[in-house]
Protein backbone atom coordinates (compact mmCIF):
# COMPACT_ATOMS: atom_id res chain seq x y z
CA UNK A 1 0.00 0.00 0.00
CA UNK A 2 2.54 1.98 0.69
CA UNK A 3 4.74 2.07 -2.73
CA UNK A 4 1.17 2.58 -4.40
CA UNK A 5 0.80 6.06 -2.43
CA UNK A 6 4.17 6.85 -3.17
CA UNK A 7 3.97 6.58 -6.73
CA UNK A 8 0.35 7.99 -7.04
CA UNK A 9 2.09 11.03 -5.49
CA UNK A 10 4.84 11.31 -7.98
CA UNK A 11 2.42 11.02 -10.85
CA UNK A 12 -0.21 13.63 -9.61
CA UNK A 13 3.13 15.59 -9.34
CA UNK A 14 4.42 14.95 -12.29
CA UNK A 15 1.44 15.36 -14.34
CA UNK A 16 0.09 18.45 -12.93
CA UNK A 17 3.56 20.08 -13.08
CA UNK A 18 3.77 19.00 -17.00
CA UNK A 19 -0.15 19.61 -18.03
CA UNK A 20 0.58 23.32 -16.38
CA UNK A 21 3.48 23.81 -17.93
CA UNK A 22 2.60 22.53 -21.36
CA UNK A 23 -0.69 24.85 -21.29
CA UNK A 24 1.41 27.83 -20.22
CA UNK A 25 3.72 27.34 -22.99
CA UNK A 26 0.97 26.58 -25.64
CA UNK A 27 -0.95 30.24 -24.18
CA UNK A 28 2.93 32.02 -24.70
CA UNK A 29 3.22 30.85 -28.00
CA UNK A 30 -0.43 31.59 -28.93
CA UNK A 31 -0.02 35.28 -27.70
CA UNK A 32 3.84 36.11 -29.01
CA UNK A 33 2.28 34.73 -32.56
CA UNK A 34 -0.53 37.06 -32.57
CA UNK A 35 1.13 39.72 -31.18
CA UNK A 36 4.15 39.52 -34.21
CA UNK A 37 0.93 39.64 -36.76
CA UNK A 38 -0.20 42.84 -35.73
CA UNK A 39 2.84 44.49 -35.24
CA UNK A 40 3.30 42.84 -39.03
CA UNK A 41 0.60 45.04 -40.35
CA UNK A 42 0.82 47.95 -38.47
CA UNK A 43 3.75 48.25 -41.31
CA UNK A 44 1.99 47.38 -43.99
CA UNK A 45 1.56 50.41 -46.13
CA UNK A 46 -2.09 49.08 -47.08
CA UNK A 47 -4.07 47.70 -43.96
CA UNK A 48 -6.08 44.72 -44.60
CA UNK A 49 -9.78 44.88 -43.97
CA UNK A 50 -9.58 43.27 -40.34
CA UNK A 51 -7.53 46.03 -39.20
CA UNK A 52 -9.76 48.91 -40.14
CA UNK A 53 -11.94 46.54 -38.54
CA UNK A 54 -10.77 46.46 -35.20
CA UNK A 55 -9.24 49.77 -34.97
CA UNK A 56 -13.19 50.92 -35.40
CA UNK A 57 -14.25 48.93 -32.35
CA UNK A 58 -11.48 50.47 -30.08
CA UNK A 59 -12.07 54.24 -31.14
CA UNK A 60 -15.58 53.18 -29.93
CA UNK A 61 -14.71 51.90 -26.90
CA UNK A 62 -12.46 54.74 -26.47
CA UNK A 63 -15.51 57.04 -27.16
CA UNK A 64 -17.49 55.02 -24.19
CA UNK A 65 -15.01 56.05 -21.78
Amino acid sequence: MYGFAISTLIGVALGFMFGVGCALAVMYSIYMGGYREALRDMALAIKPKRWHEELAKVKKMEAKK
